[in-house]
C-alpha cells in the first residue's frame, strides 16, 4: 500500500492477545479495523484534545469513517507486539485519508487505509464539510 514510505503521524503500541485471535491463533481480521479507529481516536486525543472537543471546536457532528480497507501480508499471533504507524495521506477538500501500517519488529501484518469526513449540520441534513479547518489542527 502507499503508506509504507511516508512518516508516520502517530504510532500506537497494541499488545496482541488470546482474545484478539482465531481458532487458528492468528488475529481476526475485523481486529485491525478496531485498531485503525483506535488510533485514530488516540491521536485525535493527543492532538486535539479528543473527538468530542475537536468536532465542538469546529461546529461539527462527527470525524466520520467513509471508506476502509486492508491486506494481511503476515500473521499476528498472541503476545505479538504490534507498533501500528497511521500516516495522513491525502487531504481532500471534503475527505482526509489515512494510512496504517502494522508492524512487529520489521514484519508488516497488516496494511489498510481509512477515508474520513468531517460531518456538519446544515439545513436540517447531515453533509460533507470542507477539511482546511480540520487539517489546521491536525498537521504539525
Amino acid at each position: 500500500m502507499e503508506n509504507s514510505t511516508q512518516t508516520p503521524a502517530f504510532t500506537l503500541p497494541v499488545q496482541i492477545s488470546f482474545g484478539h485471535c482465531d481458532p487458528a491463533g492468528i488475529v481476526f481480521y475485523p481486529n485491525y479495523f478496531r485498531w485503525f479507529d483506535r488510533c485514530f481516536h488516540t491521536f485525535l486525543l493527543d492532538r486535539a484534545g479528543g473527538h468530542r472537543k475537536l468536532c465542538g471546536d469546529l461546529g461539527a457532528r462527527g470525524i466520520g469513517l467513509m471508506d476502509v480497507g486492508a491486506n494481511f501480508p503476515s500473521p499476528a499471533l498472541d503476545g505479538d507486539m504490534m507498533e501500528l504507524q497511521m500516516t495522513l495521506l491525502d487531504w481532500g477538500r471534503k475527505t482526509l485519508k489515512l494510512g496504517y501500517r502494522g508492524l512487529i519488529g520489521d514484519r508488516t501484518v497488516v496494511e489498510g487505509f481509512e477515508l474520513r469526513g468531517l460531518f456538519v449540520e446544515r439545513d436540517g441534513r447531515m453533509r460533507a464539510g470542507d477539511m482546511d479547518a480540520l487539517r489546521a489542527v491536525l498537521e504539525p
